[in-house]
């Protein structure tokens, strides 16, 4: 009796050149889109975990990016309960802040995408690295 074939994970092909610079990028800009259902995490969580193992590049560049991505979530939910406990006097700072902050992550973003483009690494600032 024959055995079913088991996909071998490891003898994936590699990434095209390409290919690697595509993917780098949608890990930062599908951030963006992700975060249209309050869930930005989830672009780079899932480029890291379907393609990461094809490019170092690409692993890299999704690690950046959730990370980037989870210390914004952090910074949010802070923000959430610094409001509750000022019983709501914390939002007349924290609404100019938040937007601020998410002009600041946009172009961070951008910044990030540009990077992956010309195939280079990015740093995102004040980010937490909790995945490596």
């Amino acid at each position: 009796m024959m055995q079913p074939a088991v996909p071998n994970h490891s003898s994936e092909r590699r990434l095209t050149p390409t290919e690697e610079l595509h993917w780098a990028m949608a890990a930062h800009w599908g951030a963006i889109l992700a975060s249209a259902v309050a869930m930005a995490f989830l672009a780079p969580l899932g480029i890291l975990l379907f393609m990461g193992a094809r490019s170092d590049f690409v692993k890299r560049h999704a690690t950046e990016s959730l990370n980037f991505q989870l210390t914004f979530l952090i910074y949010l939910a802070a923000a959430f309960v610094l409001t509750l406990l000022t019983l709501g006097v914390a939002l007349f700072a924290l609404i100019p802040l938040f937007a601020i902050a998410a002009v600041l992550a946009l172009i961070a973003i951008v910044l990030a995408t540009l990077a992956a483009s010309r195939g280079e690494d990015y740093r995102y600032p004040l980010t937490f690295r909790f995945v490596r």
